[in-house]
């Protein structure tokens, strides 16, 4: 939404104006509800957002309440909570399945089974100097540390050694004994305590919380650029959720939210759409099917006599009929001929698509629209306006986005849509919807600074509300021909 131009436009506004004031934006944007029908019904109170304090706490206090149970470090918990993603009930459940050696080798984590069998504590010595089997130094043994296997080495060389696990291994693997084919493993605390560098350490805490989002099935980052929150659901099937930072998106699939379409469909139209969009556009306006053999022909020189190099066959390029007819110019009533299957689906195809990029491009415009009406009541503000005088405005960009996004997507659905009675229903439903949305940006767009807010106001609303409305009963038509499994599609 080109956010640092925005924010400097807002900037400049005046503050004596209270409706151009920053503030105001900020708090009308937390108190707007979401009140469009389906989507409320469905999804409501179904999900949180977290920072990533919160989300370091909510970790904690799960492996917090395993090892009540287990009775293991915290460490050898978390990688088993990795594993399970974060289903405490199935890990515990598979933990006193049976025994507990097959339990660490079925899950292919041996070398945590390792660290259970051990009862050696990191080994304390003497202060006699002691050689490091790294650097083959003669240090005093405060200098020299061991884990449970009994593997000692230098401070010096275990830092460097966990330094270089976390900067350039990736983390993929367990942090392990640096001894050659030792698997005992390295807690968390003793990881920290090694690192003197704050970024390392940073960056340690920043995996192990990425991990835990990345395992775990009810937590998903905000995909939005820059977006620091990450949003946890209490159930899977929780498809629509925003953000604080007010991205709305699909939790199923990362997408931004796409309804009436199912995740499988978007994800089959996103692939082909960016990778044959171009080549089929350019066929279709470069290239015309052999009338025989149905090969797609380019025509690279002046004359319009045509020869297929696949089949022979020569015919008109004008009018595709067999070479030899006495002419094209004349124009006869009848059937169109023929066309292959092929140049009929290109141009099904680019019917759909032509207008899902439009409905993306117009809401690209409209996203900004709010800020644009700002700077336009700036420049022919009247004295006696309040922020609650345009409260509504703000209210109608947000329906009007929501419209013009759900729009886009039914483009999408109905691209993969078996015509039947049900779909006549849902053309019309989506005409309605296009023609209210069409009407509302028109008047938000054109009419608001020609007349006096007082004055435009009602029409506002009816025409947003109307919006609102015709949007609510395409998307409910369509859950409820999925709840009734009434849809047919055309693979």
């Amino acid at each position: 939404m080109g956010s640092n131009e925005d924010s400097v436009e807002t900037n400049e506004v005046n503050s004596d104006n209270e409706f151009l004031d920053d503030k105001d934006d900020l708090a009308l944007e937390a108190d707007i509800a979401i009140s469009w029908g389906y989507r409320t019904e469905k999804e409501d109170n179904k999900y949180e957002v977290l920072t990533t304090e919160e989300l370091g706490r909510h970790q904690r206090e799960i492996i917090d309440e395993v090892n009540n149970i287990l009775k293991l470090s915290p460490t050898i918990v978390r990688h088993l909570l990795n594993y399970f993603k974060w289903d405490k009930e199935k890990l515990l459940e598979k933990y006193f399945e049976g025994n507990i050696e097959e339990f660490f080798k079925c899950i292919n984590m041996t070398n945590l089974f390792i660290n259970l069998q051990s009862n050696k504590q990191k080994v304390t010595k003497d202060n006699s100097a002691e050689e490091c089997k790294i650097c083959f130094s003669n240090l005093p043994s405060d200098l020299m540390m061991a884990l449970e296997c009994g593997h000692s080495f230098c401070l010096m060389c275990w830092r460097e050694y966990v330094t270089s696990k976390i900067v350039d291994g990736g983390l993929d693997q367990l942090i392990v004994c640096a001894a050659h084919r030792c698997g005992v493993l390295m807690d968390d605390m003793t990881v920290i305590e090694l690192l003197d560098d704050q970024d390392v350490r940073l960056r340690y805490w920043q995996f192990i919380t990425n991990k835990f989002v990345q395992c775990n099935e009810l937590i998903r980052w905000c995909p939005s650029p820059n977006c620091t929150y990450a949003v946890k659901v209490i159930y899977g099937e929780t498809r629509f959720v925003r953000c604080k930072c007010g991205h709305e998106f699909c939790f199923v699939c990362d997408n931004d939210y796409h309804d009436p379409v199912k995740c499988h469909w978007l994800k089959k139209w996103l692939e082909w759409n960016y990778e044959d969009s171009q080549n089929r556009y350019w066929l279709a306006h470069n290239t015309k099917p052999c009338p025989k053999c149905k090969v797609q022909i380019e025509k690279n020189g002046g004359c319009n006599v045509m020869k297929c190099r696949n089949c022979s066959q020569q015919f008109c390029w004008v009018c595709m009929s067999d070479h030899g007819h006495s002419s094209c110019n004349r124009y006869v009533e009848g059937p169109e001929v023929q066309r292959d299957r092929s140049a009929s689906s290109l141009e099904r195809y680019l019917h759909y698509h032509n207008r899902y990029v439009n409905h993306m491009r117009s809401l690209k415009y409209e996203n900004n629209l709010y800020l644009t009406i700002k700077e336009q009541l700036r420049e022919f503000r009247q004295e006696d306006i309040s922020y609650v005088d345009i409260e509504f405005l703000k209210h109608a960009v947000t329906v009007l986005c929501h419209c013009r996004r759900t729009l886009m997507y039914t483009y999408v659905f109905a691209y993969y849509l078996r015509n039947n009675n049900q779909s006549v229903i849902f053309e019309n439903n989506q005409t309605d919807l296009e023609i209210a949305t069409e009407s509302l940006s028109d008047y938000l767009e054109r009419r608001i600074i020609l007349e006096r807010l007082t004055n435009v106001k009602s029409d506002v609303l009816d025409k947003y509300r109307y919006c609102d409305r015709r949007c609510e009963l395409l998307l409910r038509h369509v859950h409820e021909g999925y709840e009734n499994d009434t849809w047919e599609y055309i693979e």
